[in-house]
Formats: structure tokens, C-alpha cells, sequence
């Protein structure tokens, strides 16, 4: 991994604590704990197999290739304060700079970190949570996606145009209602030079993207879907923009709040998608189908199966051109 001058610490903040309860916290700290809740018992009544573990040490990760396949492996099957210590000696063993931005309120604690890449004035946030819902191997939500970003971070010098800075953001507590997210979000003094932000989510089965939370159109979104035709996909064939998701969410709704341009970015499997749409755009629906058939990649979601097997290297390997081609084109 290059150790380049374009390497950039983002600025350390400090703790979160003693801030006053905003009525939005309250409602996404309730979303995060019934959230949690149903994962539990729904685990609990599925499977009587032996608690996840790490299906490789931090040092075989290391020693290895360092494909976005590989590089999931980090993560997969530790409990959350591994998931949180193997990203910070990942980044630290590559030599990597990065920020550690700790928080702690009501709902919980933790660390994000981010490293920037760039010197420009404007910032593309690329984010990948690396926490996973107990019981859970946590292989597509989502380790994937965090094994993504860290394979691209070695080549993003070389791809970042002048006027751009890109960060890679790693929260802590998405499954508690997007916590460490807020809590960045809260801490910056300023978010005027964020371009837009992309939150990656279950990004290891399927063939087919999906750029989601697409409520109001924005010149960030016009980009992001400009990189992706160029890239040779085709809109509502290959890639798909979607509105609000209404039972699901991620880290760029954090974003969203603070008035940013903010999206999901996720890879589905086209043969599911029919199946997809009704699962996702009905919450009766939704809330049915967790304890019946849930289409992939769902069928694995917050389930003792969601493990590194069932991920598919060339769905890793789309997302990372996707975004390959968004950072060469944001400006």
C-alpha cells in the first residue's frame, strides 16, 4: 500500500458527551434497539450453532492478497470491538494515517475512522461501517463493503483529480441507528466542502448496483450516475436509482440531515429484483418476511449465514470499478 504524500489525517475530534437529547436521536436510537432487538430473536430461534468467529487472524489477513474478497475476511465473525480494533491495526500495520474520531452518548460508544486522499478542496465521503448485529458473521453487512474501500485506498492516489479530496470513512454502531455517523456528523465544524457522500451496504452478492435514498435529484447524483454509464452499465438494466427505502437505511442518513447529498450504494442480483422491490418499498411486507423468505442478498441479512462463503468476488469487484470511476469524475 503506497505511503504517499497524498495521504491526509482528517482533523481528530473529540469525544461526544453531555450534548443535549434531540428528538431525532430518541427515534433512531428506538430504530437501533428494536433493530437489534429482532436480529436477536430471530437468531436466537434459527440457529443453535456455536457463536461466530473470526475466520482469520489480523496478521494472515495482512500476509495476504490484498483483493476486496480477501480483505473481508478481516472482519468476518469477530464480535464489535474486534470488528472496530482490527480496522485501526489494519490501517496502522499499512502505514496508513488516518483519524480516530471517538464518541459516547446515551445509545452507545465507539470509533470512526478516516483517512483523506487528495489535497482539493472539495470531498467525496465514501463510508463502510464496520460494525455487525450480534450473532451475525457479519460477512455482507458488512465487511465487504469495509474490504472495498480498504483495496481502493492503495489506489486512489493515483486516481483523485487535483480539485478533489477523497475520504474514507469507517463508523462505528450503523446497526444502532447510524450512531457513529451522527456523532461525526455532529462534530464537524463544517460540512460546506462535502460534494456528497456514499454509504456502502451489502455489497458482496449480486451483479446488478443500485444507488438508493435517491429522493431529490442533485449534481452530485447527475455525476455519480454519469460515471456509471460511462463505466458501460445501463441504467434500470445494470444499475438502478431508487427513492427513500423505507425500512432500511445506512450511514449516509446522517448525512442527509445535515442537508449533504447523501446516497446508499449497494449490488443486488437482477434475477431477484421483482422480489427486491416488493421486499424493500413494503414495510408490512418486510417486517412479514423476516421470519419467512427473504430474497438474496436479504436471505442472509442479520442471520447467523451471513458468511464470507456466500459472497461473490465479482460483485466486490463491480462495486470497486463503480467507484473507481465516481472518484475519477467528481469534481
Amino acid at each position: 500500500m503506497t505511503s504517499a504524500p497524498a495521504w491526509r489525517p482528517t482533523p481528530a475530534a473529540s469525544s461526544v458527551s453531555g450534548s443535549a437529547v434531540a428528538l431525532r436521536d430518541v427515534g433512531f436510537y428506538l430504530r437501533g434497539r428494536i433493530n437489534r432487538g429482532l436480529a436477536r430473536a430471530i437468531n436466537g430461534r434459527r440457529s443453535t450453532a456455536a457463536p461466530p468467529r473470526p475466520v482469520a487472524t489480523v496478521d494472515e489477513v495482512l500476509r495476504g492478497d490484498d483483493t476486496p474478497f480477501a480483505l473481508s475476511r478481516l472482519l468476518e465473525g469477530r464480535d464489535n470491538n474486534a470488528r472496530e480494533a482490527a480496522v485501526a491495526r489494519y490501517l496502522e500495520a499499512r502505514g496508513v494515517p488516518f483519524a480516530t474520531h471517538r464518541f459516547e452518548t446515551f445509545e452507545g460508544r465507539g470509533r470512526n475512522f478516516s483517512v483523506d486522499v487528495g489535497t482539493g478542496a472539495r470531498v467525496l465521503v465514501l463510508a463502510a461501517h464496520h460494525d455487525a448485529v450480534p450473532g451475525s458473521p457479519g460477512a455482507n453487512d458488512n465487511a465487504a463493503a469495509v474490504g472495498i474501500l480498504l483495496a481502493l485506498l492503495a489506489r486512489t492516489p493515483q486516481l483523485v483529480p487535483p480539485s478533489l479530496r477523497v475520504r474514507f470513512l469507517f463508523p462505528a454502531c450503523e446497526e444502532l441507528g447510524y450512531l457513529g455517523a451522527r456523532a461525526y456528523v455532529r462534530e464537524q465544524q463544517s460540512l460546506g466542502d462535502v460534494a456528497g457522500v456514499l454509504s456502502l451496504e451489502l455489497c458482496g452478492v449480486g451483479d446488478t448496483l443500485a444507488v438508493w435514498d435517491a429522493v431529490d435529484d442533485s449534481s452530485f447524483l447527475r455525476t455519480v450516475g454519469g460515471a456509471l454509464t460511462d463505466l458501460g452499465l445501463v441504467r434500470d438494466e445494470t444499475w438502478h436509482q431508487v427513492g427513500r427505502i423505507p425500512v432500511f437505511g445506512s450511514d449516509h442518513r446522517a448525512f442527509v440531515a445535515a442537508g449533504i447529498p447523501s446516497y446508499g450504494l449497494t449490488v443486488v442480483p437482477a434475477a431477484e429484483a421483482d422480489a427486491l422491490r416488493a421486499f424493500v418499498l413494503s414495510p408490512v411486507r418486510s417486517a412479514l418476511m423476516h421470519v419467512v423468505r427473504r430474497p438474496a442478498p436479504f436471505d442472509t441479512y442479520h442471520t447467523p449465514n451471513d458468511k464470507g462463503a456466500t459472497l461473490q468476488p465479482s460483485s466486490l469487484a463491480l462495486v470497486s470499478r463503480a467507484l473507481t470511476a465516481i472518484i475519477s469524475t467528481v469534481r
